[in-house]
C-alpha cells in the first residue's frame, strides 16, 4: 500500500498554482489566498480563515456560496443528464430560454447559450455582422469584453491587450467617463457631448454603416463607469441611424445587481437588438447568454454548435437563480442595500480626501482613488495598500480601472445593510493608513 507524503513535502494549492499555471493567471495580495470553502457570503481559506466575500469571484457568485436552493437544482439535474450537446433539445435549456424571453425587454426573444461571457459577445457581434450585412463595430475606451481574438480586439484598455490579439473593424469612442471626461465637461455643460461624438467617430472611421454599437451598460473593468442618463438613448439613434444594432452587454449588470430591473440598460430606457450576460447568471456555474430579437437570431446561419452550451446542468441553474430572485425580491433588495451603499461610501468621501469620486448603481458601488482630488492624479499605491488591510480585517474586495485605482466590490444579490457595515469598517481601516 502507497503511503502518503510526508505533511512538509506536500505541496500547496498556491504553490500548485505558481509551478503549474501559466503566470498570467495572476492572483491578488501580496500572500495569495487559496480559497477552500464557500457558504453565503462568506469564504474560508486553507488556513482556516474566513472572509466576507466582497467580490462574488468578480460579480459571479450572485446569491450566495453553496445555495441550498441553487445546489438541489444542480445536483437533481447532475443526477438526471448531465450533458446531451446543442444536437439534441433538452427539458432545462427550453425553459431557461422560455422564461428569459419574459423577462427581457423589447422584442428579445431567441437566447444562445454558451459557457462564458466572452462567448455570448462574440456571438453577439457575428449576429450583428450576419444581421446588417455590415462588419465595423463601434466600442468604447475603457470597455472589456473577455479573452478571444475578437473580444480582445474590443477592449479599451492597453493592459489587457496581447500584441497579436488584433482583429480588424473595431473602432473606439469616447467612453462616458464623467469624472475624467475627454471634452473637459462638467455635469453642468456635458451636453452629451461623449454621446454625440459616437456620429463624428462612424462618419470619419468607418464606411459609414456599422453593424452594431456594443457596450457595458457600467463599464466593470473599467472601474464602475456609470453613462449619464441620457447617453445610450443618443447613441442609440445615432446607431440606427448608421444601419447598426444595439448590443447591451449585462455579463456585470444584469439579474438585478443595479437595483429594481433585471438588466441595466432598463434604467436607460432603451431596448436593445441584443443582450448579452454570463456570470452572476450561473451563481459560479459557467454559463454565456446571447438572446436576440427574431429578426436577428433568424439571420444566423442553420449550421452553428457549441459543445458545452445549453448544457442541462447550467441551465437548471441558470432557472433556479432567476426563481430565487424572483422568489426574495432581490431586485429591489439591490436597490434599498445598494442605496445604503452609496451613502456610507459616500460618508467615507468626506472623511478621506483620497476618494476622488464613489459611483455605482444598486449594489455595484465602486471608489476612484486619487493623490489629489483637484489634479485627479490616479492613486494605484493606495488601492494596494488597502487590499492588504481589507483582508487582514476579513474583507474580501475588487479592484479596476485604467489606473489600477479604482476598488469595485461585488455583493451578494441578498447582502443586507449589516454586510455593507461590515465591508464600510474594513475600508475605513485601510483608508486611514493611506
Amino acid at each position: 500500500m502507497t503511503q502518503p507524503e510526508p505533511r512538509s513535502t506536500v505541496k500547496s494549492a498556491i504553490e500548485k498554482h505558481k509551478e503549474f499555471l501559466f503566470p498570467a493567471v495572476a492572483t491578488y495580495y501580496q500572500e495569495p489566498i487559496a480559497i477552500t470553502k464557500g457558504e453565503g457570503e462568506h469564504v474560508w481559506d486553507d488556513a482556516g480563515n474566513k472572509y466576507l466575500d466582497c467580490f462574488g469571484g468578480v460579480l459571479t457568485v450572485s446569491v450566495g456560496h453553496a445555495e441550498p436552493r441553487v445546489n438541489k437544482a444542480w445536483i437533481d439535474q447532475v443526477n438526471t443528464v448531465a450533458h446531451t450537446s446543442t444536437l439534441y433539445a433538452n427539458g432545462p435549456q427550453g425553459d431557461l430560454a422560455e422564461k428569459l424571453a419574459e423577462i427581457s425587454p423589447g422584442n428579445l426573444k431567441k437566447s444562445f447559450f454558451t459557457n462564458s461571457g466572452t462567448e455570448a459577445d462574440d456571438t453577439a457581434i457575428l449576429a450583428a455582422k450576419l444581421a446588417t450585412g455590415n462588419h465595423e463595430v463601434v466600442v468604447l475606451r475603457h470597455g472589456y469584453a473577455g479573452r478571444s481574438a475578437t473580444a480582445l480586439s474590443s477592449i479599451g484598455h492597453s493592459n489587457w491587450k496581447p500584441v497579436a490579439s488584433q482583429v480588424a473593424g473595431f473602432v473606439h469612442a469616447h467612453a462616458p467617463y464623467c469624472y475624467r471626461c475627454p471634452f473637459n465637461a462638467t455635469p453642468d455643460n456635458c451636453g452629451l457631448a461623449c454621446a454625440n461624438d459616437v456620429e463624428e467617430l462612424i462618419r470619419t472611421t468607418t464606411t459609414g454603416e456599422i453593424a452594431a454599437f456594443m457596450s457595458e451598460t457600467i463599464l466593470g473593468v473599467g472601474g464602475f463607469i456609470v453613462p449619464p442618463k441620457d447617453y445610450f438613448k443618443r447613441v442609440y439613434e445615432i446607431t440606427k441611424n448608421h444601419g447598426g444594432l444595439f448590443i447591451s452587454d449585462e455579463v456585470q449588470t444584469a439579474w438585478g445587481r443595479t437595483g429594481d430591473k433585471w438588466f441595466g440598460i432598463e434604467h436607460y430606457g432603451v431596448e436593445p437588438d441584443i443582450i448579452t450576460s454570463a456570470k452572476g447568471m450561473g451563481n459560479g456555474v459557467p454559463i454565456g447568454w446571447t438572446i436576440a430579437t427574431p429578426e436577428v437570431a433568424d439571420a444566423f446561419p442553420g449550421l452553428t454548435f457549441s459543445t458545452f452550451g445549453g448544457n442541462p446542468v447550467s441551465m437548471a441553474v441558470g432557472l433556479a437563480v432567476i426563481k430565487m430572485i424572483e422568489e426574495d425580491d432581490l431586485r429591489t433588495n439591490c436597490r434599498v442595500v445598494g442605496d445604503y451603499f452609496h451613502d456610507q461610501l459616500l460618508g467615507l468621501q468626506q472623511k478621506y480626501p483620497i476618494i476622488g469620486e464613489v459611483r455605482g448603481m444598486g449594489i455595484m458601488q465602486a471608489i476612484e482613488l486619487v493623490k489629489d482630488p483637484k489634479t485627479k492624479e490616479p492613486n494605484p499605491e493606495a488601492v494596494l495598500k488597502i487590499f492588504e488591510e481589507t483582508k487582514r480585517q476579513g474583507v474580501l474586495i475588487g479592484k479596476g480601472g485604467l489606473y489600477g485605482n479604482v476598488i469595485r466590490t461585488g455583493l451578494m444579490l441578498n447582502s443586507s445593510n449589516d454586510t455593507v457595515d461590515e465591508l464600510i469598517k474594513a475600508l475605513d481601516a485601510g483608508l486611514a493608513i493611506c
